[in-house]
């Protein structure tokens, strides 16, 4: 618990979404199986995270102000509203799902302006090489994860409110897109101009191309509330625009991460060992799996059909991989505490 993860909600984030897939497919017994261990999977993390704060308040604080590890507390957030998705989609409880969306946003506004603030007036700061990770793009994430379920909320609230909470989902999808060209920007420059070992290719890389397909499926779910918000409907040809800009760049990313991947593991032999922060790659496939399928829906692009079922077989497998993982990771931890 002392050194528990700041990331580790990426498991969470992981496990929603491929739960969110499933019932997307209609394998109704894997979603409700996953979406149950999922809420005690969250159910534990947030207790030990509450814990781990009370009990090493230095090192939890000194985490949340590290260029590093910082940014990895925004997995809470998406994970929070991912959890609300599942609430709604697969539960159909729109008063969980309502607690989880004030929950998430209520962490998104405490961790935004605690991290950049402490980020922005902190005096030892690590050059750019050693600070900035993928890491940084899970801020992206946990914007967008608001605006989804914003979104899905909106399509089951009454008017007037259902138009209040369209607009606020927009503005997060919108600044979420923001905050990715600042923060990618710094990746790609970081990527091209530094030396680039191995260990630096750590796997919330993955997050590149997983923000950008929770911001396809934001937009997605945005499109298909413009009947209900008359100001959306004026938007439509800019949220199609966008939408399909995020999509592309999302998929653009695939293939150079798996180069990349290939580079790390079998030319450069780096060991492929469990770390809490696959999750953090777990995540991005199974979330490009559900944002193709429903932006294949809303702009009506069958062409794109044959795309999610083989993601899905891919993200399935990629979570089974992290799961086993964990589980030796956890049984090896209790049998050295039993020695």
């Amino acid at each position: 618990m002392k050194h528990l993860s700041p990331a580790y909600f990426a498991l969470v984030m992981a496990t929603g979404v491929i739960s969110i897939a499933a019932w997307d497919f209609g394998f109704a017994v894997l979603a409700n199986g996953l979406f149950a261990f999922n809420f005690m999977s969250y159910v534990v993390l947030a207790c030990l995270t509450v814990l781990r704060a009370v009990r090493y308040p230095g090192l939890f604080f000194a985490d949340m102000t590290d260029h590093r590890l910082g940014p990895g507390f925004f997995t809470s957030v998406a994970a929070s509203c991912i959890l609300g998705n599942q609430f709604l989609l697969i539960a159909r409880s729109l008063a969980a799902a309502t607690i989880f969306l004030a929950l998430g946003t209520a962490l998104w506004i405490g961790l935004t302006y605690t991290i950049f603030t402490a980020f922005t007036v902190k005096q030892e700061k690590p050059p750019l090489e050693k600070g900035l990770t993928g890491a940084w793009l899970i801020a992206v994430v946990s914007t967008q994860s608001i605006a989804v379920l914003a979104a899905l909320v909106a399509s089951e609230w009454p008017q007037p409110l259902r138009l209040e909470l369209n607009f606020f989902s927009l503005s997060m999808w919108l600044w979420g897109g923001m905050l990715y060209i600042w923060i990618i920007s710094l990746i790609f420059y970081r990527y091209t101009f530094f030396a680039f070992s191995p260990g630096d290719l750590a796997p919330p890389y993955w997050i590149n191309m997983g923000a950008m397909a929770i911001s396809t499926l934001a937009g997605a779910r945005l499109v298909q509330n413009t009947s209900d918000a008359p100001f959306l409907a004026s938007l439509l040809p800019f949220l199609k625009g966008f939408t399909v800009f995020y999509w592309a760049t999302g998929t653009w990313w695939i293939p150079m991460l798996l180069v990349l991947g290939v580079w790390r593991h079998l030319v450069r032999r780096f060991p492929l060992r469990y770390d809490p922060l696959y999750w953090g790659a777990v995540f991005p496939l199974g979330m490009y799996t559900v944002a193709t399928r429903q932006m294949a829906a809303a702009l009506d692009l069958p062409f794109l059909a044959p795309l999610p079922p083989a993601m899905f077989v891919v993200a399935l497998a990629a979570w089974m991989l992290a799961f086993i993982g964990l589980a030796w990771e956890l049984a090896r931890l209790f049998a050295k505490s039993g020695r």
